[in-house]
Formats: structure tokens, C-alpha cells, sequence
């Protein structure tokens, strides 16, 4: 028999740091310095403190640093309540997706398509108690599902490995899908993440903090890079 990840994906691995924990005194520099190790894209974290316990950066931040790092895709990861309220800021701001939280609205449809309509791919994350099941109603509407594999608030926590059946869940069923994973992605993590089907992956700690993020980066990506060809190839059990 065929496995049932043995569907054909035409997927491919990005790897996006996080800057939450990077020196937000000179955020362009150390933006610059992941882009020339490696990373496909930049994840920027906005924080309200009320959706998550902790505040962050918003729209004014990322303008700026669109006019320094003038190419790059910014991901743009709404931990914020309300998310309608900020789409035309961000918008203007410079990003190219923006990733709401499914927890944090009460009409996704009207919210994706007000997204679109800024010019912006859609990201829907949620998080570790949402069920899987709760974003299959809007998958053939956005470019991309997050699983978060931490709480959403705060850098450095401990990757939840029981977060990995609702990837691979997603996988089966949208072998195409773009499959983010964020929170504890590390060397030490990236195997269970990637045999789980995330192409996408953001990492904070391990590559911002690290004395060689190339390597990091290169290391994060060889596992995803091995997996989408593995999980791609038909398999006999």
C-alpha cells in the first residue's frame, strides 16, 4: 500500500527566524545578517497584550524596517485581538502576509478576504488547544496554516511535540498546503516537526541567539528539505 503521506507535494522548505529575540536596537542590521545566512523570510511577531500577555512591535516598526530591508517577505504574525482593526496598517507598513489567529475573530471569511484585498497572502494560526479541525472550513482560502508548538506570547519556550498529529493531519489531507510550525524549533526539534509535514518553519532563540545562524538555518533546512522528499516518494508498509 501507499502511505498516506505518500501523496505527490510540490511544497518547498522556508525558513523564517523570528526577531522577537534579535537586539530590536538595531533590528535592520540583525535583519540583514539572517537574510545573508540563509532565512527564505522574516517573522515579525505583533503583540497586544491582550490576546497574548506581552507586547511587541507594531506597524510603525515595520515600516521602518521596510525601508531598510526593502525585498524581503515579511510574515507578519497578528498576536493581536481584533485583527480586522490593523490590516490596513500593517498593509501600508510593507508586509506581504498577514497571519491572523482563527481564536481571535469572529468572521474569518469577511477577515481573509478584507486581507486580500490589502494585496497581502493570508496566514491562519492557532494555537496549541485549538483543535485542527477548527481551520479546515478556510484552508482553500488562505496560503498558509500556523500550528503554534508553544503558547503565543513569549520567546523561548519548550516545543510541544504533541502538537505534531495536527501537521501531519494537514498534511495528508493538503499535501500542497503551506504548513507553518512555530515555537521550540531548534536542531534538536527539526526532525519531529519535519517528518511531520511543516515546510515552514520559525525559529527564534536557536538561530537570532546563536554565534553561527547560517548553520542553524542550514541545518533546519537539510531535515525539512530530507522529509518533503521522503514523506513525497511513495512508500510500501
Amino acid at each position: 500500500a501507499v502511505s498516506a503521506l505518500g501523496k505527490k507535494m510540490s511544497c518547498c522548505c522556508k525558513i523564517g527566524p523570528s526577531i522577537l529575540n534579535a537586539d530590536l536596537s538595531c533590528l535592520a542590521h540583525e535583519s540583514q545578517k539572517l537574510l545573508d545566512s540563509g532565512a527564505d523570510y522574516l517573522h515579525i511577531d505583533v503583540m497586544d497584550g491582550h490576546f497574548v500577555p506581552n507586547i511587541s512591535i507594531g506597524a510603525p516598526v515595520v515600516k521602518c524596517l521596510r525601508k531598510k530591508i526593502p525585498d524581503a517577505f515579511f510574515d507578519l504574525h497578528m498576536m493581536v485581538s481584533e485583527p480586522e482593526k490593523w490590516v490596513d496598517d500593517i498593509a501600508d507598513a510593507g508586509a506581504n502576509q498577514y497571519t491572523f489567529h482563527l481564536e481571535a475573530t469572529s468572521n474569518p471569511e469577511a477577515l481573509i478576504k478584507q486581507i486580500k484585498d490589502k494585496g497581502m497572502k493570508v496566514g491562519m494560526a492557532i494555537k496549541p488547544k485549538t483543535p485542527v479541525e477548527a481551520v479546515l472550513p478556510y484552508v482553500d482560502q488562505v496560503d498558509m496554516i500556523l500550528v503554534m508548538t508553544v503558547e503565543p506570547g513569549f520567546g523561548g519556550q519548550k516545543f510541544m511535540s504533541h502538537m505534531m498529529p495536527k501537521v501531519k493531519m494537514l498534511r495528508v489531507k493538503y499535501p500542497n498546503l503551506d504548513i507553518e510550525v512555530d515555537g521550540g524549533l531548534s536542531p534538536d526539534t527539526i526532525e519531529e516537526a519535519a517528518e511531520a509535514g511543516a515546510n515552514m518553519i520559525v525559529s527564534g532563540s536557536a538561530v537570532v541567539k546563536s554565534s553561527d545562524p547560517k548553520s542553524v538555518i542550514d541545518t533546519l533546512r537539510a531535515s525539512v528539505v530530507k522529509w518533503l522528499k521522503l514523506n513525497s516518494s511513495p512508500k510500501t508498509i
